[in-house]
């Protein structure tokens, strides 16, 4: 069994209605189980043979971004093995 767990902690406290919209994101591009806890968002490869790349997960949640014009105020950076968490980015003040 092959997970990718995605934290989306920063993203519930600043857009909670963004978390949905992701999962229906991700399981529109993804062949897998998609379940989202209070916290994460768990993709489970356990019907597919061979899981995508890290890379092609790490691409989609970067479109995902774009598209719900949320890439000026998160990014996507890797956890420890199988973990993406969406942080928030640093302002920068002048």
């Amino acid at each position: 069994m092959s997970t990718v767990t995605i934290q989306t902690s920063e993203l519930r406290g600043k857009n909670a209605e963004k978390i949905e919209d992701l999962a229906e994101f991700l399981k529109d591009r993804v062949d897998a189980k998609i379940d989202v806890a209070s916290s994460e968002i768990t993709i489970d490869y356990e019907e597919v043979k061979e899981r995508p790349p890290k890379t092609y997960v790490r691409v989609l949640l970067r479109k995902f971004l774009h598209k719900a014009e949320l890439k000026e105020q998160f990014r996507v950076i890797s956890g420890k093995e199988n973990v993406f968490i969406i942080k928030e980015r640093k302002s920068v003040e002048e």
